[in-house]
């Protein structure tokens, strides 16, 4: 594994599309997909064929809440200047993996930098509301200080009053990736542009991790991604985490070595 530190329609799931993604045939069984207890990923889920899917997950570029180290949560904040160039230049790389699918959190700053790829792969973007960012309950827009000088032992806990879980974010978050890969043909390879919260603990959980070490993978910066590749059973395995070219700081919901 590289590391480095850088930058449908409605359903009733909560799902929301931009533009439709091809249709999904039924297949004739459904397995259980494993997942650390507390975060179970789903009960009965498609077999799919057997194939090397890859999964790219970006989180999305630069906001001024991330500027200003404030919890962005659901709050819906657009890019900044440094985040739409952050999304132009990062779409220019990853459009070099040939990506063959495009999914994105439906709040602005995640769909806006999926655009930016979309732009230059012609690949059309489909949004899905199980992939926004944690709720932050009565942390979004507070800054990191305010966090801890007001809410001490939710702080100490990393529990929002009045927002999700961990256990809540990855579970929804893992469903929806798994949801997306069941559509991906064998060597499809899907870019999803979200959050760092959101991604972080939906590929722990993902990966089968149980949530006692969850805190043990690293956040992501503004504009790098992670690359999941699927195994032969249908798991998944993390090839990359926070990749790019150059070391960036964490900025954002997500807790961070220094617990900001």
């Amino acid at each position: 594994m590289r590391k480095t530190a850088c930058s449908t329609p409605s359903n009733g799931s909560g799902r929301t599309a931009r533009s439709s993604g091809s249709p999904r045939a039924s297949p004739p069984t459904r397995r259980s997909a494993p997942a650390p207890s507390g975060a179970r990923v789903s009960d009965a889920r498609p077999v799919r064929e057997p194939g090397a899917r890859r999964l790219v997950l970006w989180r999305h570029g630069r906001t001024a809440w991330n500027l200003e180290n404030r919890f962005q949560g659901k709050t819906d904040i657009p890019l900044d200047d440094t985040g739409v160039q952050q999304a132009h230049r990062a779409a220019r790389l990853l459009a070099g993996l040939r990506p063959t699918h495009l999914l994105a959190s439906p709040l602005r700053r995640a769909a806006d930098t999926a655009e930016a790829l979309a732009a230059v792969t012609g690949l059309p973007v489909r949004t899905d509301g199980d992939l926004t960012e944690r709720d932050g309950g009565a942390w979004e827009g507070l800054t990191s200080r305010e966090i801890r000088e007001r809410y001490p032992e939710e702080h100490k806990a990393w529990q929002p009053p009045g927002g999700e879980t961990s256990a809540q974010v990855a579970k929804r978050v893992a469903a929806a990736l798994e949801r997306a890969a069941d559509d991906l043909p064998p060597t499809g390879l899907l870019v999803v542009a979200s959050h760092g919260a959101a991604l972080r603990l939906g590929m722990s959980a993902l990966l089968g991790l149980p949530e006692d070490v969850w805190k043990h993978i690293g956040g992501l910066s503004n504009c790098c991604w992670s690359v999941l590749t699927e195994l032969r059973d249908g798991g998944w395995r993390l090839a990359e985490h926070n990749a790019g070219t150059l070391p960036e700081p964490v900025l954002g919901d997500d807790r961070t070595d220094n617990g900001s």
